[in-house]
């Protein structure tokens, strides 16, 4: 990969979305199941009351994956799940449990507890922390 040079908003951002991985993943079923089970009055109403044909799909299954596919919000979290993942699986053990230590654990640890407890110096938990978001921006394509 390139070393792309970021923005310090966009580290922050990426940053952000390790955190917010697992709560990602909630609102991703959330809006699919807001898409796949919408509110049955709301697709019962006919208000085409003069005749002549509506353009909404008539077939419910292909309506749905039109929804599915063009919700940007969706297609957004997706990638960036998707871009997590990706860096994730290619991670060695050692960045794998930094990543669990800061990112997916309740617990609000200081660098030097994060270091300890990955056996590494701060500097060396630090530098693979901007590793691993390195790597999810380059997977993402930002800047």
């Amino acid at each position: 990969m390139h070393d792309i040079k970021i923005t310090k908003s966009t580290f922050k951002k990426v940053e952000a979305e390790w955190f917010n991985y697992y709560r990602t993943l909630d609102e991703i079923k959330l809006i699919e199941d807001v898409i796949l089970h919408p509110y049955k009055e709301v697709w019962e109403q006919d208000d085409n009351t003069g005749g002549g044909k509506n353009n909404i799909i008539s077939n419910p299954t292909e309506a749905t994956t039109i929804r599915l596919t063009k919700h940007k919000q969706l297609n957004h979290l997706r990638e960036v799940t998707s871009a997590i993942e990706t860096v994730y699986k290619e991670l060695n053990e050692e960045r794998k449990k930094l990543v669990h230590i800061r990112y997916w654990s309740k617990r609000k640890l200081v660098w030097d507890r994060i270091a300890e407890e990955c056996y590494v110096s701060r500097r060396q938990a630090i530098n693979w922390r901007d590793e691993i978001i390195q790597a999810t921006v380059e997977v993402l394509g930002w800047r």
